[in-house]
């Protein structure tokens, strides 16, 4: 897949994402550029993809003793043709990438058949694998991606923040991450910072409306997130956000 078996001005909008990334290994996609990208490639009922974030189950696997994280997980094998979704199997981080969780196979529950196949779901896979196959070398591309997917939310309580990245400043040991915005509700904080591999500062912003979206080279760069705090701690504040990977097979 490349730039040019996109209409313009698609085509232009996606060239520069990719000229972003092969200059500093990451990209910040405000809503307004993301979703005409996302609608080219199927996107239709975000609002029915959004509400299955209500329905995750609890992550039992925080070392830090967290109670505030959800999540379902689900991986995929992905070529230029096709999406074909593998048996359900465990999240594993070696502890290099990993050293609060890492080290352990770790079961969540499953992504839903039905968000599996949404057109949302397919619509961020194909983006980032489109981007994915046009920046990674010949010699280097695989002919089918193994992706992986997390519907994560974070909650936020008074005197329980809520930790998007909660191993910190880290690299997720992939070839490309794509993160998507679902839904802030009645939070504050939650800036994403991004550190060259001598781990200096190169940039931050806060993904903020549904449909920002950030595009990370984890060969190149580090990223993390700060604690999200309620607003109003009488009101549920959570911060719900679409994670794709690709890497190798």
């Amino acid at each position: 897949m490349s730039p040019t078996d996109l209409p313009p001005p698609f085509d232009r909008v996606l060239t520069g994402i990719e000229d972003t990334l092969l200059e500093k290994g990451f990209s910040f996609l405000q809503a307004d550029t993301s979703r005409p990208l996302l609608e080219q490639e199927g996107l239709t009922d975000w609002q029915g993809f959004a509400e299955s974030w209500n329905h995750l189950g609890l992550d039992r696997y925080m070392a830090d003793g967290g109670r505030y994280r959800r999540r379902r997980y689900a991986t995929f094998a992905v070529s230029a043709d096709t999406i074909t979704r593998k048996k359900h199997q465990p999240h594993y981080q070696s502890r290099d990438y990993n050293l609060l969780n890492g080290g352990v196979e770790r079961w969540f529950p499953a992504v839903t058949d039905s968000i599996a196949t949404h057109p949302a779901m397919t619509a961020a896979i194909r983006t980032i694998s489109r981007i994915a196959d046009a920046l990674t070398p010949p010699t280097e591309k695989p002919p089918v991606w193994h992706v992986e997917v997390h519907q994560f939310r974070i909650e936020a309580r008074t005197g329980n923040e809520g930790r998007p990245t909660p191993e910190g400043l880290h690299r997720d040991g992939v070839d490309w991450v794509l993160v998507l915005m679902v839904a802030r509700h009645n939070v504050e904080q939650g800036v994403t910072t991004i550190h060259d591999m001598r781990r200096e500062p190169l940039g931050s912003f806060t993904l903020t409306n549904p449909l920002d979206a950030a595009i990370v080279d984890d060969h190149r760069v580090y990223h993390g997130v700060t604690a999200v705090q309620p607003v109003d701690p009488s009101q549920p504040a959570y911060r719900d956000v679409l994670v794709v990977t690709l890497r190798h097979e």
